[in-house]
């Protein structure tokens, strides 16, 4: 076992990268609008930096994929 005890499993801050809300829009194809709704709203975690949100690139990820569904 590699892990240490404390060590927690999720990568360390130096290692995500974050995405600003107009890259998140770009990348999820909707409105900046609709990503500050999906912020406000809980559905998509983010990190409050000044005024601004920066959403973790593996957050945006996990959503889409948790949103996918086979239509056929």
């Amino acid at each position: 076992m590699s892990a240490k005890k404390n060590e927690p499993e999720h990568p360390g801050l130096s290692e995500v990268r974050f995405l600003t809300v107009a890259e998140v829009a770009t990348v999820m194809r909707v409105s900046k609008m609709t990503v500050y709704r999906l912020v406000h709203n809980g559905e998509l975690p983010a990190v409050r930096v000044g005024k601004s949100f920066r959403v973790p690139e593996q957050a945006v990820n996990d959503y889409l994929r948790g949103a996918y569904f086979d239509a056929g």
